[in-house]
């Protein structure tokens, strides 16, 4: 083996892309100390997303003082990768960040704005890449809207900023003062789920449960998301009732969508480009991917199918080691994936697994890689 490439997702509670990443890279070199390796840790839009794009291209990790999901001043964090800015919404507006206070009406994107604004104070950002994912708030991106400058006025004429309770108090939108840089970069929204904006499958009825929402709180809030629709289509010219995904982070997807004229990306997609993967995955002998457990969700654009579309066109195989193989993972073989081989060495439960997770990931990269030395030396 001479080049070998690792884009793993993470194994959620367990161990992170980085760090799987680096037990890969020493599995490896325990077998080639003079292996070649490229590293792409990838993360869903969700906590750790900035961590994962530093570590697939480099950059820095910038500090501001922001408001949380309450309106709380606090420090959180964006990524500058050159010309790219990384801002993950949990950093601001994360379901960590109020514990089991839970009031998904009450929360706000607020913050997210105030580090998408710091990150357009550089020169040299030409794109803004924001992770959905992980959020408290249920708001439609109105809060981090109006951090960015968009105006949103009650029936007499009052600027306030929306919360989920307060959706269906717009009566106008005016997005004629948002930050001018807006119009000169390009943004990006990393979002892999296709959820609606409302109905049963959207933003309130399928993540406002673990937000805090109860079944008549549900109802509310998706009611003001229809009615923040509505103003949008008639104040912005823009739709984004059906717009998939438009249900993610509370409405983010949609908000996004609407105030900032992103686009929405699986993120898979997102990292790869601007992790140059065509690149840096030339000539490799094997790609190993990954994430915490595969089954038939993981067709629906998630990291171990991404992987396996973007390598096929350079002729490399690529393997997935997974924490768990489940019902319908065998689909993946059909879409290029080569072999699927878990890590869990014994038959005991989660719980268990987790507390040798590195030394178990440890053991079957280099049974994968002792395997395909072998076939390779026969071929």
């Amino acid at each position: 083996m001479k080049k070998l490439v690792f884009v793993p997702d993470s194994f959620k509670g367990t161990m992170t892309s980085l760090e799987i990443c680096e037990q890969m890279r020493c599995a490896a070199r325990a077998l080639w100390p003079q292996v070649q390796t490229e590293e792409i840790p990838v993360a869903d839009g969700g906590e750790g997303s900035v961590d994962a794009f530093l570590g697939a291209v480099g950059g820095s990790k910038e500090f501001a003082r922001v408001q949380g999901p309450y309106g709380e001043e606090m420090e959180a964090f964006y990524g500058l990768c050159g010309s790219t800015a990384v801002v993950e919404m949990a950093a601001a507006a994360g379901l960590p960040l109020v514990g089991e206070n839970r009031h998904a009406e009450r929360t706000t994107t607020y913050g997210v704005g105030q580090l998408i604004a710091c990150a357009l104070e550089h020169p040299e950002v030409t794109r803004v890449v924001i992770g959905l994912g992980g959020s408290a708030t249920n708001d439609g991106g109105c809060g981090a809207a109006a951090a960015l400058g968009a105006r949103f006025l009650d029936e007499a004429g009052n600027t306030f900023v929306p919360v989920g309770e307060t959706l269906a108090r717009i009566a106008h939108i005016d997005v004629s003062q948002m930050h001018p840089r807006l119009r000169e970069v390009e943004v990006c929204a990393m979002c892999d789920i296709d959820n609606p904006l409302c109905g049963p499958q959207g933003a309130s009825a399928v993540f406002g449960p673990q937000k805090g929402a109860d079944p008549a709180m549900v109802r509310l809030l998706d009611e003001g998301l229809l009615h923040l629709a509505e103003v949008i289509r008639r104040d912005l010219g823009k739709d984004v009732l059906s717009l998939p995904g438009g249900g993610a982070a509370g409405g983010m997807g949609a908000g996004t969508a609407a105030f900032l004229h992103a686009s929405l990306q699986k993120g898979i997609e997102t990292v790869l480009t601007i992790a140059r993967f065509e690149e840096r995955a030339r000539g490799a002998d094997l790609i190993l991917t990954g994430e915490g457990r595969i089954d038939g969700q993981s067709l629906r654009g998630k990291v171990v199918m991404g992987v396996a579309k973007k390598a096929a066109s350079l002729g490399v195989p690529v393997a997935a080691v997974v924490g768990d193989i489940a019902e319908g993972a065998e689909q993946a073989y059909e879409e290029g994936v080569a072999g699927i081989f878990t890590i869990n060495r014994l038959a005991v439960p989660y719980t268990e697994a987790r507390k040798t997770a590195k030394r178990d990931l440890f053991f079957t990269v280099q049974n994968v890689l002792h395997f395909m030395e072998k076939v390779c030396a026969k071929n």
